[in-house]
């Protein structure tokens, strides 16, 4: 190593001016062994740059290089690893931390030494060294930090002493006043010893002089100290005097200290009073409002709301901490929770009787004009007349009006007794349901009589007593309007009527009198329904618009519609939401809507089937409205239950209709005609486009319409082939005739390749008729033309037929010589009087 260091000092710090301190063989930690030295150098020229630099030997020769140079003032941390045990590993903390191995823990600590002795020397201690053993540092300073470094490297680093500025200027000015100073420093030497001799003399000379003065400031020193004595008594009395005024201080102190921890305690206790005070302290006057307010006026009714609300607040303060364990704060609770239950029966029990007032004057309204109705003499059929010209249900808006006042406090005893008020809430269904009950049953009974006419008419529908009930089966019920209509047609030519009534014998004026009161029916039915639905709302507080989950439907699809029948019959369902509970609640009450709408829809259809048409128009009109406002709504669900059923009886009189046409029977003795199922399809038709004019869908009528053409196609035929009297060709000719004629008059957009096919078989079969049932009268002329048309078939042109021997002009005239006039005249005769008993005079096809 001592080689390694001469060589390192001679090629590559003596030529910068350095001289090399310590050196220490490092590979870097956790990397392939490459060899390199640290070394720890210091510049020969002032001011002394001390550098730590990192020296690799060459790969491509025996020398080596200088690599990477760092000052020694830019180290920040040395870190040994550890200081107890013997470790070759070592960081240096530059700008980075560099971390190194030495070969040996022996070149590892004297390199970490000279470091040491260097930052003592030169940095002032700068730099931290960590996990250094303490003996390492002590070896490094025996004598304590003043002492010079003394070390392995004691003759290089105290080789000379760094001289002050102070000191390098004297020295100058010396050297300057001697002339020998430079050329003979041995002379200069001698000159400086002799210079000294002088000065130690003269400093004892003057030493002697001044005993005196030494001795006069001995005896000045002595009084000082006397002086000294003297405060120092006066400084004890003082201090003793201080003592006592400390402790009174202490004392006041500790006085103030509790005083003002008394009235911190005081102030926050004053906060609680207040609190409580403010939040749980009742009126006088609420607590009176509670125990005796006026609950049938309108300012004791505000007077006890602001009062229940204020309570509420009190019961609901969110107490701090420890509150509840006072005595006060318990007693209080319990008033007020007493108040609420006062206040709570005296409510409900007020409200309760305000159902009742209200149930038994609606009833007594209904009972005065059900006795006037039945008193001896008045002729009921004429008094119900009178009155159904206003088909109206009673209004329930001044009860609401009286009810709703009394909103605020429904909604402050839902929050506070929810017992109490759900007992409230089936009280009201319970009146109100019988109430409705008996309202919808009467306005219903009217709108019956006023579509049958008159009492007598009625009982021929099946209304019995003021219940209005349909009765008897669907056979009974053919019976019954087969008789009321004697002069209608028979069972067999009434093709579109369920009641087997024909409706061209109906007036027109009844259809559109069942129309209006149909249609003033929903009128009256659906304002009921949403005013009691909004009532209901406000005055519960129940919020109107919440998902709706788990409610068990059966889905029909109508016009691309789809209607849920709820399955409401049996028990109630189990409450999930608010809404959920109006609807209920709308069930109970309303629960005679739907089968009172049914029985009127059945005795429609008994008086006309085609009341129907009607019906499936406005049902669908109002559910399209009422799906728009809220689907899932009491009024839209029952509404379209009663549409459903609406369809399912449109569907079935088609389906009648369709079987009825397939058991049509023919005379065999007179003409065929126009069939009648032909005939009153047309009427249908005609009808029923009147009727969807403006009709928001009409896609169950196309689809009814598809269903009759079919049938009336088939059965048309199957009559054409069935006829004796008539020639197949002339019933399909003139039904099909009649058919097209019928669609393209009322232009029905579905049926425009019925209207078509009808075309085609009419022109196919008015063809056939005129080739194979005619014949040829006059035989040979239609011959001789025929072979023209064959000759003209085969490419021969027009104007060269007549050049043939078999087709000119003398050969015509022979053909015609053959037929005199009054032959074809009485040929043409016989040929119209067959035609003329061959087809009907309805169509009138005589001419074509």
């Amino acid at each position: 190593m001592t080689a390694i260091k001469h060589a390192l000092q001679r090629d590559i710090f003596t030529p910068n001016d350095e001289r090399l301190l310590s050196i220490v063989n490092v590979c870097k930690a956790g990397k392939k062994k490459k060899n390199c030295f640290l070394c720890a150098t210091v510049t020969t020229e002032r001011p002394v740059q001390v550098k730590m630099v990192k020296v690799k030997k060459s790969d491509k020769g025996d020398f080596y290089k200088r690599q990477i140079a760092w000052a020694l003032r830019d180290l920040a941390v040395v870190d040994a690893k550890d200081a107890i045990k013997e470790n070759p590993e070592f960081d240096l903390h530059f700008e980075k931390i560099y971390k190194w191995v030495a070969s040996s823990t022996a070149e590892k600590n004297a390199f970490i030494s000279c470091i040491w002795k260097l930052n003592q020397r030169y940095l002032r201690k700068k730099i931290d060294f960590v996990n250094v053993s303490s003996q390492l540092l002590e070896e490094s300073v025996p004598s304590g930090e003043n002492q010079s470094v003394t070390g392995g490297d004691e003759e290089v680093v105290d080789v000379y002493q760094e001289l002050n500025a102070r000191e390098e200027q004297d020295i100058e000015i010396m050297m300057e006043g001697c002339e020998c100073a430079i050329s003979n420093a041995e002379a200069f030497a001698e000159r400086l010893s002799r210079e000294l001799q002088v000065l130690d003399g003269a400093n004892i000379q003057s030493i002697m002089a001044s005993e005196k003065q030494v001795n006069i400031l001995m005896k000045l020193l002595d009084e000082a100290l006397k002086e000294v004595d003297q405060i120092e008594l006066k400084l004890s009395s003082y201090e003793e005097m201080l003592q006592s005024v400390k402790e009174q201080m202490d004392q006041i102190s500790e006085s103030n200290h509790l005083i003002h921890l008394s009235n911190t305690n005081n102030v926050k206790l004053l906060s609680e009073i207040e609190f409580l005070v403010n939040h749980m302290d009742l009126a006088k006057g609420h607590i009176k409002a509670l125990q005796e307010g006026d609950l049938a006026s309108s300012r004791g009714i505000e007077a006890c709301t602001n009062a229940a609300d204020a309570l509420l607040q009190c019961m609901n303060v969110a107490l701090r901490p420890g509150h509840d364990m006072l005595l006060a704060v318990k007693q209080q609770q319990q008033r007020f929770s007493d108040l609420r239950e006062h206040f709570a029966r005296r409510l409900a029990s007020h409200l309760n009787n305000v159902f009742v007032q209200q149930f038994t004057q609606a009833l007594l309204q209904l009972y005065n004009r059900s006795y006037f109705l039945s008193v001896p003499g008045h002729d009921q059929s004429s008094t119900l007349a009178q009155h159904s010209v206003e088909l109206a249900l009673p209004n329930h808006h001044p009860f609401h009006r009286d009810l709703l006042r009394y909103a605020k406090l429904m909604e402050w005893l839902k929050s506070t007794d929810y017992g109490k008020y759900e007992g409230l809430t089936k009280n009201y269904m319970d009146y109100l349901s019988r109430l409705y009950e008996r309202e919808i049953k009467d306005f219903f009974e009217v709108a019956k009589i006023k579509m049958t006419g008159t009492t007598k008419e009625s009982k021929k529908f099946g209304l019995h007593g003021s219940s209005g009930k349909l009765t008897g089966s669907t056979s009974s019920l053919n019976k019954l309007s087969v008789q009321s209509s004697g002069n209608r047609r028979s069972q067999s030519s009434s093709l579109l009527d369920m009641g087997n009534m024909s409706a061209s014998d109906l007036d027109v004026a009844d259809r559109t009198k069942f129309d209006k009161i149909f249609e003033q029916v929903l009128s009256e039915l659906e304002p009921l329904c949403l005013a009691e639905q909004d009532f209901i709302s406000k005055f519960f507080k129940l919020q109107q618009h919440q998902s709706m989950p788990g409610t068990m439907t059966e889905a029909e699809d109508l016009d691309g519609v789809t209607l849920s029948r709820q399955h409401a019959a049996g028990a109630p369902l189990p409450v999930s939401s608010e809404k959920d509970m109006i609807r209920q609640m709308m069930i109970k009450i309303f629960r005679c809507i739907e089968p009172e709408l049914n029985n009127l829809i059945a005795l429609g259809d008994k008086i006309d089937s085609f009341n129907s048409l009607y019906m499936l128009v406005k049902m669908s009109h109002h559910v399209w409205t009422a799906q728009n406002v809220d689907p899932a709504s009491f009024l839209s669900t029952t509404l379209g239950n009663v549409l459903v059923t609406v369809k399912r009886n449109f569907d079935k009189c088609i389906s009648n209709q369709i079987r009825q046409m397939e058991e049509v029977k023919i005379s065999k003795k007179s003409k065929v005609g126009i069939l009648p199922f032909v005939a009153e399809f047309e009427e249908f038709a005609g009808l029923a486009e009147s009727i969807f004019k403006n009709a928001e869908r009409r896609g169950d009528l196309d689809k009814a319409y598809t269903k009759l053409i079919r049938g009336v196609f088939v059965n048309v035929e199957k009559v054409a082939n069935e006829s004796q009297k008539t020639p197949r060709d002339v019933v399909m000719m003139e039904n099909f005739h009649h058919i097209f004629a019928t669609l393209s008059r009322l232009k029905i957009s579905c049926l425009e390749a019925e209207k078509r096919e009808a075309k085609q078989k009419y022109t196919d079969h008015l063809q056939s008729y005129v080739i194979y049932s005619l014949g040829q009268p006059l035989e040979k002329l239609n011959h001789f033309f025929e072979g023209v048309e064959a000759r003209v078939a085969q490419g021969i042109r027009e104007e060269e037929v007549s050049y043939q021997l078999a087709f000119n002009k003398q050969e015509l005239r022979k053909v015609i010589k053959e037929y005199p006039g009054k032959e074809v005249k009485k040929g043409l005769d016989n040929l119209y009087k067959k035609v003329d008993k061959h087809l009907c005079e309805e169509e009138n096809l005589l001419q074509t």
